[in-house]
């Protein structure tokens, strides 16, 4: 009996080593193919534009094609589906908003996936929400659009990038905050969204600054307010709503890079690394910056801590709003 109780460890032991290195080796070699980065919402978003900056520099670095693959719906789910049962090997990882990895979980009965046993990279940069209306809706500010909002009680139609997305969430919690009702109207992502804005077919679309500032500067929309806690480089003069009608409203989407559940260290690391040095690039943070991005490039630690107090922060606006999902 101790005999084979011995043997059975040195089994376990020898294929722990050679678990171990060939770990190692793996890491060593990547990459090795072509990496593949799926984006959970349609192209043309800031989420969409901003993994794609970086992918480019990626290639550009290891001689390997990085791609960028967007598959849109359910508020992200479906995308982060694919990337959960995706092998751990780093070639295939997830770019996202907030969402699956934040938010979801707090929203819907169940998910296909665990958001927190997505293995971290980094997150990538950081973007102030806005309060943006068609151009010819008749307010000029967050009070203004307050008062038209309690005027048209249930009739003011607010696009969302998706239900339980950052843009459903900032609207609910404008609602509740400012005691309106808004009728809600689910897109799969960006684009459609603030086509369907700059249409008049929708009257508010509370998106990031990247998505709208061009809309607004051409006049196809009007930004009212960031809903960030200060003002944006790119609208200076443009106050914040809780400068002008919410105190202590706070708004803003990140774009997270993460790997799937048992992604070795090594690999995440070693992308870490990589994607943290392209971000420090001026070139890269100047395309950020015309997105209206502030760069991030944190470590795996520091993103893992910082989803954890993202969850709980958007946990408490979604029970505040009494947002639902099936």
């Amino acid at each position: 009996m101790k005999t084979r109780f011995f043997s059975t460890l040195f089994a376990a032991g020898l294929l722990a080593g050679v678990s171990a290195a060939a770990l190692a080796d793996a890491a060593a070699g990547y990459p090795a193919k072509t990496i593949k980065i799926i984006v959970p919402f349609p192209a043309g978003g800031t989420a969409d534009v901003l993994p794609r900056i970086v992918a480019q520099k990626l290639s550009e670095k290891w001689g390997q094609p990085v791609i960028i693959e967007n598959r849109s719906g359910a508020g992200g789910n479906i995308g982060a589906e694919a990337v959960d049962k995706s092998p751990a090997d780093g070639y295939t990882l997830l770019a996202t908003p907030p969402a699956p990895l934040s938010i979801n979980q707090n929203l819907y009965k169940s998910l296909p996936f665990n958001p927190e046993r997505f293995v971290p990279i980094t997150v990538l940069a950081a973007v102030p929400n806005v309060l943006a209306v068609k151009s010819t809706l008749p307010a000029a500010s967050t009070a203004d659009f307050i008062a038209y909002a309690k005027k048209n009680s249930g009739n003011v139609t607010v696009a969302t990038q998706g239900n339980g997305t950052t843009s459903h969430l900032t609207a609910s919690m404008f609602a509740t905050q400012a005691g309106v009702q808004f009728t809600y109207v689910p897109y799969k992502g960006t684009a459609p969204a603030l086509s369907d804005l700059m249409g008049g077919q929708i009257d508010v679309f509370f998106d990031n600054i990247s998505s709208m500032y061009r809309q607004h500067e051409a006049g196809k929309t009007k930004i009212l307010a960031v809903a960030s806690s200060k003002r944006s480089p790119l609208l200076p003069n443009t106050p914040t709503i809780a400068e002008t009608g919410l105190p202590g409203f706070n708004s803003s989407t990140w774009f997270a890079m993460v790997a799937p559940p048992g992604t070795p260290p090594e690999i995440a690391q070693k992308l870490n690394g990589a994607i943290v040095e392209i971000l420090k690039m001026s070139d890269v943070q100047k395309k950020f910056l015309d997105q209206g991005a502030d760069v991030v490039g944190n470590s795996p630690k520091e993103m893992s801590d910082f989803l954890v107090s993202e969850r709980a922060r958007w946990k408490k606006v979604i029970d505040s709003a009494g947002v639902t999902m099936n």
